[in-house]
Protein backbone atom coordinates (compact mmCIF):
# COMPACT_ATOMS: atom_id res chain seq x y z
CA UNK A 1 0.00 0.00 0.00
CA UNK A 2 3.08 2.39 0.96
CA UNK A 3 4.59 1.89 -2.59
CA UNK A 4 1.71 2.25 -4.44
CA UNK A 5 0.97 6.23 -2.36
CA UNK A 6 4.85 6.49 -3.25
CA UNK A 7 4.40 5.61 -6.99
CA UNK A 8 1.17 7.88 -7.14
CA UNK A 9 3.29 10.63 -5.64
CA UNK A 10 5.87 10.04 -7.47
CA UNK A 11 4.08 10.29 -10.58
CA UNK A 12 2.21 13.47 -10.45
CA UNK A 13 5.51 14.98 -9.67
CA UNK A 14 6.52 13.79 -12.91
CA UNK A 15 3.67 14.83 -14.81
CA UNK A 16 4.20 18.55 -12.93
CA UNK A 17 7.59 18.66 -14.06
CA UNK A 18 6.94 17.45 -17.43
CA UNK A 19 3.89 20.14 -17.75
CA UNK A 20 5.82 22.85 -16.71
CA UNK A 21 8.41 21.78 -19.14
CA UNK A 22 6.23 22.41 -21.98
CA UNK A 23 4.99 25.32 -21.19
CA UNK A 24 8.55 26.81 -20.59
CA UNK A 25 9.35 25.59 -24.25
CA UNK A 26 5.97 27.19 -25.29
CA UNK A 27 6.52 30.46 -23.69
CA UNK A 28 10.77 30.37 -25.44
CA UNK A 29 9.27 29.49 -28.41
CA UNK A 30 6.85 32.20 -28.91
CA UNK A 31 9.73 34.46 -28.06
CA UNK A 32 11.92 33.21 -30.20
CA UNK A 33 9.21 33.38 -33.05
CA UNK A 34 8.39 37.06 -32.20
CA UNK A 35 12.56 37.90 -31.93
CA UNK A 36 12.62 36.80 -35.64
CA UNK A 37 10.09 39.04 -36.79
CA UNK A 38 11.17 42.02 -35.56
CA UNK A 39 14.81 40.65 -36.26
CA UNK A 40 15.80 42.12 -32.73
CA UNK A 41 16.25 39.51 -30.15
CA UNK A 42 16.52 40.27 -26.11
CA UNK A 43 19.89 39.07 -25.70
CA UNK A 44 20.62 41.89 -28.47
CA UNK A 45 19.24 44.94 -26.48
CA UNK A 46 18.81 43.53 -22.61
CA UNK A 47 22.38 45.27 -22.03
CA UNK A 48 20.89 48.84 -23.13
CA UNK A 49 19.66 51.07 -20.20
CA UNK A 50 18.34 54.55 -20.63
CA UNK A 51 19.47 57.60 -19.19
CA UNK A 52 19.04 61.48 -18.21
CA UNK A 53 20.86 63.24 -20.54
CA UNK A 54 19.44 66.93 -20.10
CA UNK A 55 16.93 68.79 -18.15
CA UNK A 56 13.36 67.22 -19.73
CA UNK A 57 11.35 66.31 -16.67
CA UNK A 58 7.68 67.05 -16.01
CA UNK A 59 7.15 70.85 -16.15
CA UNK A 60 10.31 71.22 -17.77
CA UNK A 61 9.57 72.83 -20.84
CA UNK A 62 12.54 74.33 -23.05
CA UNK A 63 12.05 77.09 -23.09
CA UNK A 64 15.12 79.62 -24.49
CA UNK A 65 18.74 78.68 -25.06
CA UNK A 66 22.02 81.22 -25.24
CA UNK A 67 24.81 79.81 -27.16
CA UNK A 68 28.16 80.84 -26.91
CA UNK A 69 29.47 81.29 -30.62
CA UNK A 70 33.08 81.13 -30.00
CA UNK A 71 32.66 77.98 -28.12
CA UNK A 72 29.68 75.73 -29.15
CA UNK A 73 30.13 73.27 -26.64
CA UNK A 74 29.05 75.84 -24.21
CA UNK A 75 25.41 76.77 -23.90
CA UNK A 76 22.69 78.38 -21.40
CA UNK A 77 18.95 76.34 -21.40
CA UNK A 78 16.12 78.28 -19.72
CA UNK A 79 13.28 76.22 -18.50
CA UNK A 80 9.84 77.30 -18.14
CA UNK A 81 9.35 75.52 -14.45
CA UNK A 82 12.83 74.73 -13.52
CA UNK A 83 15.61 77.62 -13.92
CA UNK A 84 18.32 77.78 -15.58
CA UNK A 85 21.37 75.15 -16.85
CA UNK A 86 24.50 75.47 -18.14
CA UNK A 87 26.85 72.80 -19.97
CA UNK A 88 30.52 73.02 -20.88
CA UNK A 89 30.78 70.05 -23.06
CA UNK A 90 28.10 70.35 -25.26
CA UNK A 91 25.12 69.13 -23.15
CA UNK A 92 27.07 65.61 -21.83
CA UNK A 93 26.72 67.06 -18.12
CA UNK A 94 24.69 69.88 -16.97
CA UNK A 95 24.59 72.15 -13.88
CA UNK A 96 21.77 74.24 -12.53
CA UNK A 97 23.03 77.74 -11.80
CA UNK A 98 19.62 79.53 -10.90
CA UNK A 99 18.06 77.05 -8.01
CA UNK A 100 19.20 80.32 -5.67
CA UNK A 101 17.11 82.65 -6.50
CA UNK A 102 13.84 83.44 -6.21
CA UNK A 103 12.18 82.62 -8.92
CA UNK A 104 11.90 79.42 -10.74
CA UNK A 105 9.71 79.88 -13.92
CA UNK A 106 11.87 81.92 -16.68
CA UNK A 107 10.80 83.00 -19.72
CA UNK A 108 14.26 84.05 -21.51
CA UNK A 109 18.12 83.70 -21.12
CA UNK A 110 20.11 85.61 -23.23
CA UNK A 111 24.09 86.11 -23.79
CA UNK A 112 25.94 89.15 -24.23
CA UNK A 113 27.41 89.43 -27.78
CA UNK A 114 30.40 91.34 -26.88
CA UNK A 115 30.94 89.67 -23.48
CA UNK A 116 30.45 85.77 -23.25
CA UNK A 117 30.33 85.52 -18.94
CA UNK A 118 27.34 88.43 -19.06
CA UNK A 119 24.57 86.61 -19.41
CA UNK A 120 20.41 88.11 -18.52
CA UNK A 121 17.36 85.84 -17.97
CA UNK A 122 13.71 87.06 -17.75
CA UNK A 123 11.88 84.62 -15.26
CA UNK A 124 8.31 84.03 -15.91
CA UNK A 125 7.39 81.42 -18.21
CA UNK A 126 6.31 83.60 -21.14
CA UNK A 127 3.01 81.13 -22.32
CA UNK A 128 -0.50 81.26 -21.24
CA UNK A 129 -1.74 78.20 -19.59
CA UNK A 130 -3.53 77.70 -16.37
CA UNK A 131 -0.13 76.28 -15.08
CA UNK A 132 2.15 78.96 -16.26
CA UNK A 133 4.35 80.22 -13.10
CA UNK A 134 5.01 84.09 -12.58
CA UNK A 135 8.67 85.56 -11.83
CA UNK A 136 9.98 88.64 -10.70
CA UNK A 137 12.03 90.45 -13.23
CA UNK A 138 15.17 90.55 -14.67
CA UNK A 139 18.52 88.88 -13.79
CA UNK A 140 22.03 89.86 -14.97
CA UNK A 141 25.17 87.75 -14.47
CA UNK A 142 28.34 88.65 -15.25
CA UNK A 143 30.27 85.79 -14.23
CA UNK A 144 29.18 82.93 -16.64
CA UNK A 145 26.06 81.93 -14.08
CA UNK A 146 28.42 81.70 -10.75
CA UNK A 147 26.51 84.76 -9.45
CA UNK A 148 22.72 87.07 -10.24
CA UNK A 149 21.67 90.30 -9.43
CA UNK A 150 18.20 90.96 -9.86
CA UNK A 151 17.89 94.01 -12.11
CA UNK A 152 14.63 95.61 -11.56
CA UNK A 153 11.18 94.77 -13.49
CA UNK A 154 9.97 92.74 -10.56
CA UNK A 155 6.11 93.44 -11.38
CA UNK A 156 6.65 92.39 -15.01
CA UNK A 157 5.93 88.33 -13.90
CA UNK A 158 6.50 87.33 -17.58
CA UNK A 159 9.37 88.35 -19.76
CA UNK A 160 8.92 87.65 -23.50
CA UNK A 161 12.45 88.47 -24.32
CA UNK A 162 15.96 90.42 -24.04
CA UNK A 163 18.11 92.12 -26.87
CA UNK A 164 21.17 93.47 -25.92
CA UNK A 165 23.19 96.02 -28.62
CA UNK A 166 25.73 94.40 -30.21
CA UNK A 167 27.53 97.74 -30.41
CA UNK A 168 27.03 99.11 -26.82
CA UNK A 169 25.95 96.08 -24.27
CA UNK A 170 24.57 98.43 -21.87
CA UNK A 171 21.80 99.41 -24.20
CA UNK A 172 19.33 96.60 -23.56
CA UNK A 173 15.62 95.44 -24.57
CA UNK A 174 13.54 93.56 -22.53
CA UNK A 175 9.93 92.64 -23.63
CA UNK A 176 7.98 92.50 -20.65
CA UNK A 177 4.41 90.66 -21.15
CA UNK A 178 3.32 91.73 -17.81
CA UNK A 179 0.46 89.64 -15.57
CA UNK A 180 -1.31 86.96 -16.95
CA UNK A 181 -4.45 87.24 -14.69
CA UNK A 182 -4.95 91.00 -14.46
CA UNK A 183 -3.97 94.29 -16.02
CA UNK A 184 -1.04 96.47 -15.24
CA UNK A 185 2.62 95.77 -13.40
CA UNK A 186 5.21 96.34 -15.58
CA UNK A 187 4.28 96.13 -19.03
CA UNK A 188 5.31 97.07 -22.54
CA UNK A 189 8.93 97.44 -23.55
CA UNK A 190 11.77 98.79 -21.61
CA UNK A 191 14.71 99.58 -22.39
CA UNK A 192 18.03 100.42 -20.40
CA UNK A 193 21.36 102.45 -21.27
CA UNK A 194 23.38 102.08 -18.14
CA UNK A 195 23.22 97.97 -18.15
CA UNK A 196 20.14 97.80 -15.80
CA UNK A 197 20.90 100.61 -13.64
CA UNK A 198 17.55 101.62 -14.70
CA UNK A 199 15.12 101.18 -16.96
CA UNK A 200 12.42 103.73 -19.15
CA UNK A 201 9.39 102.20 -20.71
CA UNK A 202 9.38 102.98 -24.68
CA UNK A 203 6.57 101.61 -26.34
CA UNK A 204 3.37 101.30 -23.73
CA UNK A 205 0.11 99.74 -25.65
CA UNK A 206 -2.41 99.77 -22.41
CA UNK A 207 -2.69 97.88 -19.12
CA UNK A 208 -4.40 94.70 -21.10
CA UNK A 209 -1.14 94.38 -23.44
CA UNK A 210 2.49 93.64 -23.13
CA UNK A 211 4.99 93.14 -25.42
CA UNK A 212 6.47 89.39 -26.08
CA UNK A 213 9.00 89.65 -28.36
CA UNK A 214 11.54 92.28 -30.24
CA UNK A 215 13.78 91.54 -33.27
CA UNK A 216 16.74 93.83 -33.82
CA UNK A 217 18.47 94.19 -37.41
CA UNK A 218 21.84 92.98 -37.24
CA UNK A 219 23.17 95.49 -39.68
CA UNK A 220 21.08 98.34 -37.66
CA UNK A 221 20.48 98.83 -34.06
CA UNK A 222 18.24 101.28 -34.49
CA UNK A 223 15.85 99.37 -36.43
CA UNK A 224 13.41 97.12 -33.75
CA UNK A 225 10.67 95.26 -34.54
CA UNK A 226 8.56 94.72 -31.40
CA UNK A 227 5.40 92.26 -30.95
CA UNK A 228 2.43 93.17 -29.13
CA UNK A 229 0.45 90.23 -27.37
CA UNK A 230 -2.60 91.13 -26.01
CA UNK A 231 -4.23 88.37 -23.32
CA UNK A 232 -6.08 87.66 -20.16
CA UNK A 233 -6.00 84.31 -18.08
CA UNK A 234 -8.93 83.36 -16.24
CA UNK A 235 -9.96 80.07 -14.73
CA UNK A 236 -11.95 78.96 -17.17
CA UNK A 237 -11.11 80.41 -20.72
CA UNK A 238 -7.71 82.42 -22.08
CA UNK A 239 -8.54 85.37 -24.07
CA UNK A 240 -5.69 84.95 -26.38
CA UNK A 241 -5.62 88.07 -28.36
CA UNK A 242 -7.60 91.65 -30.01
CA UNK A 243 -7.14 94.59 -31.32
CA UNK A 244 -4.26 95.34 -29.72
CA UNK A 245 -1.92 93.08 -30.82
CA UNK A 246 0.47 93.99 -33.32
CA UNK A 247 3.72 94.19 -34.84
CA UNK A 248 5.58 98.29 -34.10
CA UNK A 249 8.76 99.43 -35.62
CA UNK A 250 10.96 102.21 -35.01
CA UNK A 251 13.80 103.00 -36.59
CA UNK A 252 15.83 105.58 -33.93
CA UNK A 253 16.17 103.29 -31.33
CA UNK A 254 12.87 102.84 -29.85
CA UNK A 255 12.46 107.00 -29.27
CA UNK A 256 9.32 106.41 -31.91
CA UNK A 257 6.98 103.61 -33.12
CA UNK A 258 4.83 102.78 -35.93
CA UNK A 259 2.40 99.83 -36.34
CA UNK A 260 2.91 97.51 -39.69
CA UNK A 261 -0.78 96.96 -41.52
CA UNK A 262 0.44 96.76 -44.85
CA UNK A 263 -0.16 92.65 -45.93
CA UNK A 264 -0.97 91.35 -42.37
CA UNK A 265 -4.02 90.24 -41.09
CA UNK A 266 -6.97 92.55 -39.92
CA UNK A 267 -9.41 92.24 -37.10
CA UNK A 268 -8.21 90.85 -33.73
CA UNK A 269 -5.26 89.10 -33.55
CA UNK A 270 -3.40 86.67 -31.43
CA UNK A 271 0.45 85.81 -30.54
CA UNK A 272 2.74 86.87 -33.24
CA UNK A 273 6.33 85.46 -33.66
CA UNK A 274 8.64 87.49 -35.81
CA UNK A 275 12.26 87.02 -37.54
CA UNK A 276 14.53 89.11 -40.00
CA UNK A 277 16.17 86.87 -42.24
CA UNK A 278 19.75 86.67 -41.82
CA UNK A 279 20.39 86.76 -45.74
CA UNK A 280 18.65 89.73 -46.56
CA UNK A 281 17.14 92.36 -43.41
CA UNK A 282 15.18 93.75 -45.56
CA UNK A 283 12.68 90.71 -44.99
CA UNK A 284 10.76 90.32 -41.85
CA UNK A 285 9.24 86.93 -41.36
CA UNK A 286 5.98 86.67 -39.25
CA UNK A 287 3.91 84.04 -37.77
CA UNK A 288 0.11 85.08 -37.09
CA UNK A 289 -2.70 83.66 -34.74
CA UNK A 290 -5.49 85.43 -36.93
CA UNK A 291 -9.22 85.38 -36.89
CA UNK A 292 -11.22 82.38 -38.46
CA UNK A 293 -12.64 83.38 -41.79
CA UNK A 294 -16.55 82.88 -42.60
CA UNK A 295 -15.87 80.75 -45.78
CA UNK A 296 -12.68 79.12 -43.95
CA UNK A 297 -12.86 75.78 -41.64
CA UNK A 298 -13.45 75.71 -37.88
CA UNK A 299 -9.69 75.18 -37.58
CA UNK A 300 -7.86 78.15 -36.23
CA UNK A 301 -5.77 80.34 -38.87
CA UNK A 302 -2.37 80.44 -38.39
CA UNK A 303 -0.07 81.94 -40.77
CA UNK A 304 3.33 82.75 -42.23
CA UNK A 305 3.69 86.16 -43.97
CA UNK A 306 7.17 87.28 -44.96
CA UNK A 307 7.81 90.71 -46.77
CA UNK A 308 9.81 93.46 -47.35
CA UNK A 309 10.09 95.84 -43.91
Amino acid sequence: MQKLKLFRNTTTVVLMVVLMSLVTLTTAQKKSSNDDKTGISSNLVKALKFRSIGPALMSGRIIDFAVNPDKPSEYYVAVASGGVWKTINSGITWTPIFDNQKSYSIGCVTMDPNNHNVVWVGTGENNSQRSVSYGDGVYKSVDGGKSWKNMGLKSSEHIGDIVVDPGNSDIVYVAAQGPLWGPGGDRGLYKTTNGGETWECILNISENTGISEIAMDPGNADVLYAVAYQRRRHVFTLINGGPESAIHKSTDAGKSWRKLKKGLPGGDVGRIGIAISPVNTNFLYAIIEAEIKKEESSVPSIGVKAGKR
